[in-house]
This record gives structure tokens, C-alpha cells and sequence, in this order.
């Protein structure tokens, strides 16, 4: 529990300054000034008073139980302070101080060492190097942060003490009410996940806003956020990368994932809604706390002019929603009540020289109609626009049930009717576009808060063999696994592999075609070659036993050429597979997160365009659907001018199967299966090659 740390009873300053402009000092007058009604105690060996309170020389000569212990002390006077504040009952403490394991080894010694003091005496510690806590519920400011904000409903949390301060001052201007700001600094104890946890059970937080740096705890994180998610918004600016992409990938899987791709899947899977800029992160915080979430994706367009019209309805179809279609006897009722050069279809066109009444006829319309989920309001300047009067018409006609968006484009001259809009809480941008964003948020959360139970699914496999082939290569140090092996491994986890063996010489080879059925293939196998097509080392299609010796002997010789130094284990034969679509299907292993499933199309749209899709393993029947859904070459999948679709529920399965291994096997690295070949609805797909690699012991 963080009850001392955000809601105590009392709080002691403990480097309480007389100098305005000091930190110590500026903490105490946000304490005093903020309202605060607890006892606030300043400590400060070099004075008796600091801003009309009495000031002690250390928490001992106080003699009371404090709750909440701010610590704004230069770094070698900390630990004395943490040690005197847990002696006086402390149970929480925020370090403001900096010099910590942001500056090398000797400050995260200390750090580390003050965190442990704090631990072993069940003291929650925030920061070090922090800009504090604001909770204006109890009207506590223990940061350097400046006034109090307004009582409202959203609570921030931020591992950057100067974004706090931005935040601050941006929500300011934007009659948004805070309920909870608390800088994280260092995280030596309370991380953001405690924090989710605390906030998703706050009844003041309705929004939850967040801008993080790294992630301590990857698993913890994404039950925390999906906790807190189950409850309310939360949203989350998140910059640097986690060290995935910073290491050398073997597979295309592991190449593809990128710096950032963890993350974006975490947050998929939690019901976090992501802001990719500072601006996304207020836009889409103005929304969740001023406007119920839309039913559907279907959005109704008022305007007085054309142009930004059209610009919302292209800004509409290019986020996935769709422009409402206004039912006929809504769409006859307005007419009654627009001019008849008006536009009663979507968008609904109230004209240049539109009044108020234009714009509430339009309002009362799409509020009555069941085939709107949403409204878009567009406002231009024009010489008889009133957009004060425009602005306070409108919200003074919303029924709350569906979400209201307003864009009054322009400056100085429609600034009074923004100023209305925020007033009566009614969200609004200076472009279509960003209105659309935040809608399309809404919508995407709307949506997963509605996902059905997440239920895994265990398949019946032979993790014995598994087990048997990954000890035997991690004992022996060889970590990558070729197609031989790592096929063996998918056949004990259900896949479909071509009947295949290991010849070591050519008659070896020719015997096996000869069992397994022409035509057959034909590939090298070493544990120093990860590309064989790239030195021609795969051969498909052989028709006849000469074709076979002829090709054994022709991809030796040019093995030896362009990789002498390779360790040649023999030619794999197998047989050839009817053709089908090809995919590719694999597994990274994120250090934060776990295994990261991939899902793409083979050839260009992998090494080209990259359209692949990714989410955290264990994974769902539903959710893996979703991961073919989300490629922008999903219509090729589905089958479309003609062309024959391929069994998407086949695929699903492989995913799930791929999300199995790699769960009940954490020594798995990463893992391709590429191509693996897909065809009509009923055949089963093919592993056609695969690699694998191992964690070393």
C-alpha cells in the first residue's frame, strides 16, 4: 500500500530552506501554500524557522511519528536522513536528490544501499532524483512543481520530473483537473507498476497518463497495466527502446522486431493506449476524461464548410472507423429544420453563414439516430460565425450518450468559442485529424474492453523429444539449430513436416528420394551456414535419381568453394511438398517481455515491406486471427478478385502451437519457420524450413 506516501497524515521537509528559489524552500511553500492541513515539519540544523513554522534540527528532535518524509539534502547527507526518517515512523520517503545511479557506480551503490534500508524496514521509497508528488485530493504538493492544479479526474505518472512540470503547465490551458502527479525519478522502490496498482483501485483517477522510459519488470508490468486497464484508461508515452533490437538476430523474426516492437505488444495486450508524441498523450487524455466511450465505429461529420469536410471523412476511413450512414427519417427530419442548400447527407453541410440553431438541429439529429456512434464538429471562421455563441449552443444540447468532438479550425478569431468548448468539458482540437486520433483511441479501447476471456489452449505434444535435442545442444554449446533439428522439435509440437533424412553420402541421398518419392529436395546442413540459398545451398524438384547425384555433387563443390571452412554434416532429403502460399511464422525473445510471436508473408512482403505483426506469447485462438487481421496483406490471405483463399484458422493454429513451444521452453531464443506453406481451407501446412536458437547455459 502507498497510503503514506500519497495521503499521509503529516510530512516533514527534511533540507528545508529559508533561500527563495531553493528547492527545500520552494517544496515547503507548496506544502503550505497548496493546503496541506496536516502537520508540516522543516527540518534544518541552520535555522528555527523556515516560512513562519518552527524548524527542528533533525526528525529526532521533533519527537513525533511522521508519515511522509521529503528529503531534499545534498547526496552524502541522505542516507542519515533515510536512517532518521525511518526512526521516526516513516512510512513513506521522497528523495528529490539527484547524484544517484544516474551519475556511475559509486551513486548506484548508494542508491541501491538506501533502498534496501528502506525495504528491510517496509518504508516505500520514491526516487531518488524526482520532482515529487502532487495528490490535490488531499491538497498535499510535496514536488518543486509550482501551485496546485485543479481537482480532476486524470492521474499522471512520469519517470521524467521536467515532463511533469510540462504537463503541469499544458493542462493549465486546457481546464483539464489532475487527481494525481507523482515523479518516479530513479525507481530504487516504487516503479510504475506499483503505481497502476495503486491507481487502477483510486476511485478520485478516471484517466491514467504515463510517460516512461524503460520498464523494470516486463511480466509484472503487463498484468499491472492490464489490471488497470480492466478498469480505466490508461495511457502511455513511452521513448527509448528496449535492448531486442540492440542485439545481433540470427533469425528474420529477431531482425524484424525492432527496437520499440516489445513494447507496442505489451501494451497491446494490456488495453494500453499508446501515445506516440506528447501532443497524442494530452489529445487523447482530453478525450478519455471529458467523453464516454463510442459504441461503435461509426461517425457522423457536422460542418460549415466543405473542405474540412471531406479532410475528416479521408481522416475517418484512414483510422478503420467509418462515416455513418444517417437513418432516412433523421436525415428528413433535418431537412426540415437546415436550408435547402444545405447537405442532410454525412457530412452534414449547415452552410457558411450557419448560426447556433444550424448546429443544434444537426446535434439533436445524430444524437437520436442509433446508426451514429460519434460526432465530429467542424467550425470555420467566417464573417458571421459566432463561435462563442456556437460553442456554448452546442454543449449546452449534449445528452452524454455519445462522444462529441469539436474542431474549431483557426486562430484568433474562433479562440472564444474554444474557450467555451473546454469550459464545459467538451474536447477540442485544432485540426480534424487530431480529433479523429483521439476517436480512434476511444474506439480501439472500447473495443478490447470488450475482447472475450482470454483462453489458451494446450495441445497434446511430445515435450519429452523436445527436451532430449535442446539439453544434448545447450550442453554441447551448439546453440543454432538447423533445419534437421529444429523440424524434429516442431513435428513433437504438431507441425506437419515433410517426410525427410540425413544423408552423409550421395548413394545415401539417392536411396532416401528413392523412399521418401521423387520429386524431392535437396539441402546442406551445417551449423556454420544460417543462409544455405545464399550459397547455393538448396536444391528443389529433383525428378530422377541422376538428378539427385548430380546436384549432391554439385552443391558440395561449391560449398567448399564459398565457405571452406563450414562444417558439412551431409544433405538433407526430403519431399517435395505441393505448392501453396508461403508464410512466415516465428518467435523472438524479448528480455522484458518473453516471447514475441511474428506473423508476415513470405518473400517481398517480408524482406521488402516488412508487413509483419507481433504479439506476446501465450496467445489466444482469437488473438492469433487478430495478428493475420492486422497485415496489410491480410486480403491476399482472405482471397480476393478471384484468388483462392488459404485456411487462416490453420495458421492460427500454428502460431498457437509456436506460442506453446516457445512458453514451455524458455531456452528458445528464437525461432523461424519459413516458408511454412499454406493452402485451401482443409489441407494442412507444411513446414518447409525452420532454424532455431538456444540460450546459452
Amino acid at each position: 500500500m502507498l497510503e503514506s506516501l500519497l495521503s499521509p497524515k503529516s510530512v516533514a521537509v527534511i533540507g528545508a530552506s529559508r533561500s527563495p528559489g531553493k528547492v527545500g524552500h520552494d517544496i515547503l511553500e507548496n506544502l503550505l501554500s497548496g493546503g496541506f492541513d496536516g502537520p508540516i515539519i522543516p527540518v534544518n540544523p541552520s535555522a528555527e524557522e523556515v516560512l513562519g513554522l518552527k524548524c527542528y534540527a533533525d526528525l529526532k528532535q521533533y519527537g513525533d511519528k511522521v508519515d511522509l518524509s521529503v528529503i531534499v539534502v545534498p547526496r552524502p547527507y541522505v542516507e542519515k536522513a533515510v536512517k532518521d526518517s525511518i526512526a521516526a515512523g516513516c512510512g513513506g520517503i521522497i528523495i528529490i536528490s539527484a547524484g544517484f545511479k544516474e551519475v556511475g557506480e559509486e551513486g548506484t551503490a548508494l542508491e541501491l544501499k538506501i533502498a534496501s534500508l528502506c525495504t528491510n524496514r517496509g518504508v516505500r521509497l520514491l526516487g531518488p532524483n524526482c520532482l515529487g508528488l502532487i495528490n490535490t485530493e488531499t491538497r498535499l504538493n510535496a514536488s518543486f512543481a509550482g501551485s496546485m492544479p485543479a481537482a480532476g479526474g486524470v492521474s499522471v505518472i512520469s519517470q521524467s520530473g521536467a515532463l511533469c512540470t510540462a504537463i503541469l503547465d499544458k493542462v493549465a490551458g486546457r481546464n483539464m483537473g489532475l487527481a494525481k502527479v507523482v515523479s518516479i525519478g530513479n525507481k530504487a522502490d516504487i516503479s510504475e507498476v506499483d503505481l497502476l496498482k495503486a491507481l487502477a483501485r483510486d476511485e478520485q483517477t478516471k484517466v491514467i497518463v504515463g510517460y516512461l522510459e524503460d520498464i523494470c519488470s516486463g511480466d509484472e508490468f503487463v498484468k499491472a497495466a492490464e489490471e488497470a486497464s480492466s478498469a480505466k484508461p490508461v495511457i502511455i508515452l513511452k521513448s527509448g527502446t528496449t535492448a531486442a533490437g540492440q542485439r545481433a538476430a540470427a533469425s528474420h523474426t529477431g531482425v524484424l522486431a525492432g527496437a520499440d516492437t516489445a513494447y507496442g505488444a505489451a501494451f497491446k495486450r494490456s488495453g494500453v493506449i499508446r501515445a506516440d508524441t506528447f501532443q497524442d498523450l494530452f489529445d487523447f487524455a482530453t478525450a478519455f476524461s471529458m467523453q464516454p466511450l463510442p459504441k461503435g465505429k461509426r461517425v457522423l461529420i457536422i460542418t460549415n464548410a466543405g473542405g474540412p469536410g471531406t479532410m475528416v471523412a479521408d481522416a475517418v476511413e484512414k483510422a478503420g472507423l467509418e462515416v455513418a450512414t444517417l437513418d432516412r427519417n433523421i436525415a428528413t427530419a433535418l431537412r426540415e429544420n437546415l436550408p435547402t442548400a444545405a447537405s442532410t447527407g454525412n457530412p452534414i453541410d449547415v452552410l457558411g453563414d450557419a448560426d447556433p440553431e444550424r448546429y443544434v438541429a444537426a446535434i439533436k439529429a445524430a444524437q437520436q439516430d442509433d446508426a451514429v456512434d460519434a460526432i465530429i464538429v467542424i467550425l470555420t471562421p467566417q464573417a458571421m460565425t459566432k463561435p462563442a455563441e456556437t460553442a456554448r449552443a452546442i454543449a449546452a444540447n449534449l445528452n452524454g450518450q455519445k462522444p462529441v468532438f469539436a474542431s474549431f479550425m483557426g486562430g484568433k478569431g474562433v479562440m472564444p468559442g474554444r474557450r467555451e468548448l473546454g469550459a464545459a468539458g467538451l474536447p477540442d482540437y485544432d485540426s480534424p485529424e487530431r480529433a479523429i486520433a483521439s476517436l480512434n483511441a476511444m474506439y480501439e479501447y472500447a473495443a478490447w474492453k470488450k475482447r472475450p476471456l482470454r483462453v489458451v489452449t494446450r495441445f497434446p505434444v511430445n515435450r519429452r523429444r523436445v527436451e532430449r535435442i535442446v539439453t544434448r545442444h545447450q550442453r554441447t554449446g551448439r546453440l543454432q539449430l538447423g533445419e534437421v533439428k529444429a523440424k524434429s522439435i516442431l513435428d513433437a509440437y504438431g507441425f506437419r513436416v515433410p517426410d525427410g533424412q540425413l544423408a552423409s553420402c550421395v548413394e545415401e541421398a539417392v536411396d532416401i528420394a528413392k523412399r521418401v518419392g521423387f520429386p524431392a529436395a535437396m539441402k546442406i546442413v551445417s551449423p556454420d551456414i544460417v543462409h544455405k540459398t545464399d550459397l547455393g545451398g538448396v536444391r528443389l524438384a529433383l525428378a530422377t535419381a541422376e538428378q539427385v547425384r548430380d546436384a549432391y555433387d554439385l552443391m558440395m563443390l561449391r560449398i567448399t568453394q564459398r565457405a571452406p571452412q563450414a562444417r558439412i554434416e551431409g544433405m538433407y532429403v526430403e519431399k517435395m511438398m505441393d505448392p501453396g502460399l508461403e508464410v512466415i511464422i516465428g518467435m523472438t525473445r524479448d528480455p522484458q517481455f518473453g516471447p514475441m510471436l511474428m506473423f508476415g508473408l513470405g518473400g517481398i512482403f517480408v524482406e521488402v515491406m516488412k508487413d509483419v505483426t507481433f504479439h506476446l506469447a501465450p496467445i489466444t485462438s482469437g488473438e492469433a486471427l487478430q495478428m493475420l487481421l492486422s497485415t496489410r496483406s491480410y486480403e491476399i490471405l482472405e482471397g480476393k478478385r478471384g484468388q483462392q483463399g488459404v485456411d487462416l484458422e490453420a495458421i492460427a493454429n500454428g502460431l498457437q502451437r509456436i506460442s506453446q513451444l516457445t512458453t514451455d521452453f524458455p531456452q528458445i531464443e528464437e525461432l523461424d519457420i519459413n516458408p511454412f506453406i499454406v493452402s485451401q481451407v482443409g489441407a494442412e501446412p507444411v513446414v518447409a524450413d525452420a532454424r532455431m536458437t538456444l540460450r546459452a547455459l
